[in-house]
């Protein structure tokens, strides 16, 4: 994981990047396993876990309001907002999909306050109708996740890298 200067988690990066973010004073190494070891023929580094940028990087808020299905369906558990049903437990060739609370048709947007995850059984009972036509609630009100937890909900993080994460935002993920 790599941080800002100002510790705030940006990426999950490759150990090779890591390292040669390191060697090239770019970064230092905050966290390590100890255990494991980088080797080369003339230098020997511990295996980063966690690394912290020397030089604050500004991040473009655009890039942060980019929909993704990924990220969407992380955002909200893998569960169709509807029916409930998880990924794990939906019927062979169902699958989940992205719904527009409010139809594109009808004036919605493609945006996090407008998406949830549906099944795809769920998504065409719902249809180009609003919420209140056809009674098919969402169980959460969409909103946008943070930049971090949008980031990182559809990777795995160990224990040392989440707890990176909750300390400077505050929350589990």
């Amino acid at each position: 994981m790599t941080l800002n200067a100002s510790y705030e988690p940006l990426a999950l990066v490759p150990v090779k990047r890591a390292i040669v973010l390191v060697v090239s004073e770019k970064a230092e190494i905050v966290e390590a396993n100890l255990e494991r070891k980088i080797r080369s023929e003339k230098a020997e580094l511990p295996y980063p876990l966690v690394i912290r940028l020397v030089r604050f990087v500004e991040i473009p808020r655009k890039l942060r309001r980019h929909v993704t299905n990924a990220i969407l369906f992380a955002r909200d558990g893998y569960r169709c907002q509807y029916c409930g049903k998880h990924r794990d437990e939906l019927r062979r060739g169902e699958s989940l999909t992205r719904d527009h609370v409010k139809p594109i048709s009808r004036g919605g947007g493609n945006t996090w306050d407008n998406v949830v995850t549906a099944c795809t059984r769920c998504n065409a009972r719902k249809g180009n109708r609003l919420p209140m036509e056809c009674g098919m609630y969402p169980r959460s009100t969409p909103k946008e996740p943070r930049y971090v937890v949008m980031v990182w909900y559809s990777r795995g993080l160990n224990a040392v890298q989440r707890r990176y994460v909750e300390q400077f935002y505050g929350e589990a993920v």
